[in-house]
């Protein structure tokens, strides 16, 4: 389909308390994905905006660093309460970029504001140990200082929440940060930033950069930035961890997934049915979360693929903003012909298919309908790789000790789930697969904002973890302390 091109917006780079217009003429357009229709333009940062940007927020982060933290917090007090009040504003904007549903969109910017919630806890947040005599009259004590310019990098599949994974941790522990998101979702962070610098921010604390890869090369390079979080595929998550580590700087980078979704003889049908409908389509399945692969354990393998067809063939795919709709587009033109691919080779590699979503591509814009297959093995090309698209795969096992040793022949180790009544074989999965995120009877076992988003194996590189106690440590030093008066 042809990208309609409209007069639409320019965005700007926000750097040191003040928007900026781009310094050289290349843009990236920002598509509506039920449309196919330009909705705006983005600047592309060059090298000597992204040193403004971060030598902004260094100089920046030498004040920043000496503000008490009960008074750091105060400005995101205000932020959270922004953020509030414009709900329906930053939803509607989530589903004009990224096509999810509005629904959907507003438990996104929930979640956001749950981690702002989070990070206004930092007084307690941060609080150090000591233990007084730790030999004669000598006592220790561990105190944490923030790190310095500290870099994110977000995907486009939650413009709302995942750069506030980051960026309020990095703020209330006394960092400045530098925020580069997705260009093809940059609107979101956009309006979050404007809502930031509302509530009273100092200058040079945040900055929002606009551009791709070119912007993250250089953002990662530059010698004063000391932290860098990326979320977004794994073999970019490999790049930007080996960049960051070889340079010596602190990073976490989130990867890729290919979640198993293990449903036992014993598990409740219809909700079990209920929570894998969620975990495969919310999102149009673009989710690092989304339950991609049905591992049945015996009897349970027929009532289950005839009620998920069942379900499928009941749902709306449409405009996210229309009401009713249960699916929304995926993010691009690009991104809908490789999700197409993924079905064509399933079908060519011998796999049922049970719900076909191709014809949903037909329409305008970008979709695809949620696609079902059965009698896969573990070998397909639709089981192994992460497709990020409306595509459920359903493999049979005939033991639990079956699904376990095929889950953990995957590379990846983001999330996992079991659906049974059987305490035993829920305690027996949740320590045995090896998965950094495991759900009892939940699809979509995503962590609240005060426990780590912890994925293992090839969907993490680094060694702390987004979000929780994880990111304050990420973004602090520790220094220990040891005293004795004469």
């Amino acid at each position: 389909m042809s990208i309609q091109e409209l007069a639409v917006e320019t965005l700007s780079h926000y750097v040191d308390g003040a928007w900026h217009a781009a310094a050289g003429t290349a843009h990236s357009p920002i598509v509506n994905p039920a449309t196919g229709q330009v909705i705006a333009q983005a600047p592309i940062a060059d090298p000597s905006t992204v040193d403004h940007a971060v030598n902004a927020a260094h100089a920046a982060f030498l004040e920043w660093r000496e503000v008490p933290v009960v008074e750091r917090v105060q400005p995101l007090y205000k932020f959270k309460h922004l953020l509030e009040q414009n709900i329906e504003e930053l939803a509607a904007t989530v589903t004009d970029e990224n096509g999810k549903t509005l629904t959907d969109s507003r438990m996104e910017v929930r979640r956001a504001i749950q981690m702002v919630e989070v990070a206004c806890g930092m007084p307690s947040l941060m609080l150090g140990d000591s233990l007084s005599g730790v030999a004669r009259g000598i006592d220790s004590a561990t105190l944490r200082f923030p790190i310095g310019v500290c870099a994110g990098i977000t995907p486009f599949n939650f413009p709302a929440m995942v750069p506030m994974w980051m960026y309020p941790f990095a703020i209330a522990c006394g960092n400045t940060f530098v925020l580069k998101p997705s260009d093809k979702t940059p609107l979101t962070p956009v309006l979050a930033a404007r809502l930031l610098a509302e509530a009273g921010l100092p200058k040079g604390v945040f900055n929002l950069l606009l551009g791709g890869q070119s912007t993250v090369e250089d953002l990662i390079a530059h010698p004063l930035v000391r932290g860098v979080s990326f979320v977004g595929s794994t073999p970019v998550a490999r790049r930007v961890y080996e960049m960051a580590a070889l340079k010596g700087k602190r990073v976490q980078a989130l990867g890729g997934a290919k979640n198993h979704l293990v449903v036992m003889p014993d598990a409740d049908l219809d909700k079990s049915v209920e929570a894998i409908m969620g975990s495969a389509f919310g999102g149009a399945g673009e989710r690092c979360l989304a339950g991609s692969v049905v591992v049945t354990v015996g009897e349970v393998h027929n009532p289950l693929v005839s009620l998920l067809k069942e379900r499928i063939e009941a749902m709306k795919v449409g405009p996210g903003k229309v009401a009713g709709c249960d699916m929304g587009p995926v993010v691009t033109g690009d991104h809908q012909r490789r999700i197409l691919g993924y079905i064509d080779r399933g079908v060519a590699e011998g796999a049922t298919l049970v719900c076909d979503g191709r014809p949903a591509a037909k329409q305008e814009g970008f979709f695809v309908g949620p696609t079902l297959f059965d009698n896969v093995t573990p070998q397909m090309t639709i089981a192994r790789e992460e497709i990020f698209g409306p595509v459920l795969s359903v493999i049979r096992a005939e033991s639990l000790d079956q699904a376990i040793d095929l889950v953990n022949k995957s590379p990846f180790g983001n999330a996992s789930a079991i659906f049974t009544s059987s305490g035993k074989a829920a305690r027996e999965y949740s320590v045995r697969v090896d998965a950094g995120m495991v759900g009892v009877n939940i699809g979509v076992p995503a962590p609240m904002a005060f426990f780590p988003f912890a994925g293992w194996k090839d969907s993490f590189f680094g060694d702390l973890h987004a979000h929780g106690k994880d990111a304050v440590s990420f973004y602090t030093e520790q220094k220990v302390v040891m005293s004795r008066w004469f």
